[in-house]
C-alpha cells in the first residue's frame, strides 16, 4: 500500500515536469518583435526602485524580530502551546505588517542581498542583513519558528486558515515545485537587473500600506480566500524565502514533535496537519533493499537527462523570460508602436519619446539582454531539474519508522497537530 501511494507520487509530479516543460517549449519560438540592432551601445536603464526607509530604529526592529523568533521557539518546544503562537502572530501582523508596512521583510531581503553580490552591488545595511540571517539560523536550532509566527504573509493566512483540508500528496509535491520556480526567477530578476519581482508582486504589501493597485488587492484577496480551505498557500507553493527555510530546518538540532513522549500509535494526528508534514510509520519489511537500491539507480541515471533537458527549456524560453525585464517590454511596445500595430501610446513609451534617445539605441539595450537571457534561462531551467531530481530522491527514500514522524522541511511549526496527541497535557 505504502509503495502503491509514491508510486502515484512519482507519477503525479512527473507529470506535472512535462507540462512545465510543454508550457515553456511553447514560447520558443516566440517572435522577439523589434528589429535586431547592427551595433552596441553604454546605454544605461534607470536604477531599480529600492525598498524605503525604516519607520522604526533599526535596533529596535532587529530585537523585535529576534524577540519573536525566540518567544516561537519556546512555545513551541517547551510550551507546547498553539495560543502563544497565534498571539505572537497576532503581534507580528500588527507591527512587522501594519506598522512596518512589510518592508523591511525577511521575503524580501533575499532579493536586497542578491542584489548586493550578483546584481548592482548596491551596500548590504546591517538591518536587511539581519532579517534575512535571524531566521535562518533560528531555522538551523529549532526549526520554521520563523514561518510559524513571525512573518507577517504567514501570520495573515494562518489567521484566515479557518477550515483547512488536506491537499493530495501528489498534489502538494507539484505545486511546491513552483517555489523554487519563483525562487530562480527572482535570482534571474536580480542578476540580469530586471528589479525586484518579490517586491513588485507582494500580494500583502496592499494591505499592509492599506491601499495599491486593483489587481494587487485583488491577488492578495484570492490567496487569503483561497487559504480558508487551503492553508497558507502562498507560504507553500510560491515563497522563495521558504525553500531558502525548508533547506535549513531539515538539520535543525531541536524541531517540533508531535507528541512529548512516546507514540502510542493512535492515528489521530495522522489527518491533523494541513501542511502533509506528518510522516506516517514505514514497517522495516515494506520493501526489500534490492528494490529501493535499483529504483535509486535508475534515477541516477535519468537525472543528468533531465536536468540536461530541463536547462534546454529555459534557455529556448528566453524571449518570454526576456520580457521580465522593463527594457525589453519598452522596446517591444515601441516597435509595435512603430509598426502600427497600437494607436495609443503608454505612459511609458510617451515618456521614451519625449526623450533625446533614438529608438535604435534601446534595440540594442533590448537585443543585449535578451542574449543574456538565454544564458540566464538555462541556468533557471537547470535548476528546477536539480530541485525535481532532488525531490523525487528523496521521495524514492524509504525512512523505516515505528511512530509518525514530522517532515521537519515542510512543517511550519504552527502547532496545530498538539491537541490532538492524547499524552499531550491540556494546554492552560
Amino acid at each position: 500500500m505504502a509503495m502503491g501511494k509514491r508510486a502515484i507520487v512519482y507519477r503525479r509530479v512527473v507529470l506535472f515536469l512535462l507540462l512545465w516543460s510543454a508550457l515553456l517549449t511553447g514560447t520558443a519560438n516566440a517572435e522577439f518583435r523589434f528589429p535586431m540592432p547592427e551595433f552596441s551601445t553604454g546605454y544605461e536603464h534607470e536604477d531599480m526602485h529600492l525598498p524605503p526607509d525604516a519607520l522604526t530604529p533599526p535596533w529596535l526592529d532587529i530585537a523585535l524580530l529576534t524577540g519573536v523568533l525566540a518567544l516561537t521557539a519556546w512555545a513551541v518546544l517547551r510550551r507546547r502551546s498553539r495560543n502563544w503562537v497565534l498571539a505572537l502572530s497576532f503581534f507580528a501582523l500588527a507591527y512587522f505588517g501594519f506598522y512596518r508596512q512589510g518592508c523591511v521583510c525577511s521575503v524580501g531581503s533575499l532579493q536586497n542581498v542578491l542584489n548586493a553580490y550578483i546584481g548592482t552591488g548596491h551596500v548590504l545595511t546591517f538591518l536587511v542583513a539581519a532579517f534575512f540571517l535571524l531566521p535562518l539560523v533560528a531555522a538551523l536550532y529549532f526549526g520554521r519558528v520563523f514561518c510559524a509566527a513571525a512573518c507577517p504573509l504567514g501570520a495573515a493566512q494562518e489567521i484566515f486558515a479557518v477550515h483547512p483540508v488536506q491537499v493530495p500528496k501528489p498534489v502538494d509535491a507539484a505545486l511546491g515545485m513552483l517555489a523554487y520556480l519563483y525562487l530562480g526567477i527572482t535570482v534571474m530578476g536580480v542578476a540580469v537587473g530586471a528589479g525586484f519581482l518579490i517586491c513588485r508582486y507582494d500580494p500583502f504589501v496592499g494591505f499592509f500600506r492599506l491601499g495599491g493597485s486593483f489587481n494587487m488587492l485583488l491577488a492578495g484577496g484570492i490567496i487569503l480566500g483561497a487559504g480558508i480551505f487551503i492553508a497558507r498557500p502562498y507560504c507553500r507553493y510560491l515563497c522563495p524565502y521558504g525553500v531558502l527555510l525548508r533547506w535549513i530546518a531539515i538539520f535543525a538540532r531541536r524541531h517540533a514533535t508531535i507528541t512529548p513522549d512516546e507514540c502510542v500509535q493512535c492515528r489521530l494526528c495522522e489527518n491533523a496537519c494541513p501542511y502533509n508534514a506528518i510522516i506516517p510509520p514505514e514497517p522495516a519489511d515494506a520493501e526489500p533493499r534490492r528494490a529501493g537500491a535499483l529504483r535509486l539507480g535508475k534515477l541516477l541515471l535519468v537525472a543528468p537527462i533531465a536536468i540536461l533537458f530541463a536547462a534546454g527549456i529555459g534557455w529556448s524560453a528566453h524571449p518570454t523570460l526576456s520580457r521580465m525585464h522593463p527594457t525589453v517590454r519598452l522596446a517591444e511596445r515601441i516597435a509595435a508602436e512603430e509598426a502600427g500595430v497600437y494607436d495609443e501610446m503608454t505612459t511609458e513609451s510617451e515618456a521614451f519619446r519625449e526623450g533625446d534617445e533614438p529608438a535604435t539605441v534601446l534595440y540594442a539595450e533590448a537585443h543585449a539582454l535578451n542574449e543574456r537571457f538565454k544564458v540566464a534561462g538555462a541556468a533557471l531551467g537547470a535548476f528546477m531539474g536539480i530541485a525535481l531530481c532532488a525531490r523525487l530522491f528523496r521521495l524514492s527514500v524509504l525512512r523505516h519508522a515505528r511512530d509518525y514522524t514530522i517532515d521537519k522541511g515542510a512543517c511550519l511549526s504552527c502547532a496545530r497537530c498538539f491537541k490532538y496527541c492524547p499524552v499531550e497535557p491540556p494546554e492552560k
